[in-house]
């Protein structure tokens, strides 16, 4: 039997939305993602609060998340839904 379909294995990474550090402990990745940084995550952005008329800025932490992800493809020389060819 000859390989038609090779899929491909994509890596999707993504960032947990940014908050205070002390609260970040029990974030959690969207569903089908799987956290890859520990304990308050990574102190690498800022978040916002508004007060009134300002808003002040402060070091925030945040988890990175990663999903793989198969992307259905037909080898070289076929193609179609059903990777059809030759």
């Amino acid at each position: 039997q000859v390989k038609k379909q090779c899929d491909q294995k994509l890596l999707i990474k993504m960032k947990t939305k940014c908050v205070p550090c002390s609260l970040n402990l029990n974030t959690q990745c969207p569903a089908g993602y799987t956290k890859i940084t520990n304990g308050t995550g990574t102190p690498d952005c800022r978040y916002y609060l508004e007060i009134k008329t300002y808003t002040l800025s402060f070091p925030g932490c945040r988890h990175r998340c990663e999903k793989e992800f198969e992307q259905p493809e037909c080898c070289q020389g076929y193609w179609g839904p059903d990777c059809m060819g030759k």
